[in-house]
């Protein structure tokens, strides 16, 4: 046998989760793909439940999307509603999402603060955080 002499894989450009961010750079960053169809229905129809975007928009993992937004510093909250009509029956324990204010950088981003601080998750029975 030959021994194994692959290469590994040369290092990307990064992603937007370990893109430095600098108090200089004030450019709201590109959003392409599936990211930007959520992002402008956000706006369009803010809040939207989660349900909309897979079922209506074909969406299938938009919490994987809205993560990346949060990720780039979009300030995009969630409110979990316990209990939602959707399609004639009840859903329990569904995300709604928003923009907030500012949409873009969520505070606390240029200071490097963890996004589970920052991005406002919420109840509709327990209010604000």
């Amino acid at each position: 046998m030959t021994p194994n002499n692959k290469k590994a894989a040369p290092a990307g450009t990064g992603t937007a989760s370990n893109a430095a961010f600098t108090g200089n750079d004030r450019t709201t960053p590109t959003v392409t793909g599936q990211a930007a169809q959520v992002l402008g229905l956000i706006r369009k129809y803010q809040p939207i439940l989660s349900l909309h975007l897979t079922a209506d928009h074909a969406i299938p993992q938009a919490a994987a999307r809205i993560h990346g937004m949060r990720a780039m510093g979009f300030n995009i909250l969630t409110t979990i509603r316990p209990s939602v009509v959707f399609r004639g029956r009840i859903r329990r324990n569904i995300a709604a999402y928003s923009l907030g204010v500012p949409e873009w950088p969520r505070p606390g981003f240029s200071t490097g603060a963890h996004e589970s601080e920052q991005f406002g998750l919420d109840s509709i029975q327990g209010g604000a955080k």
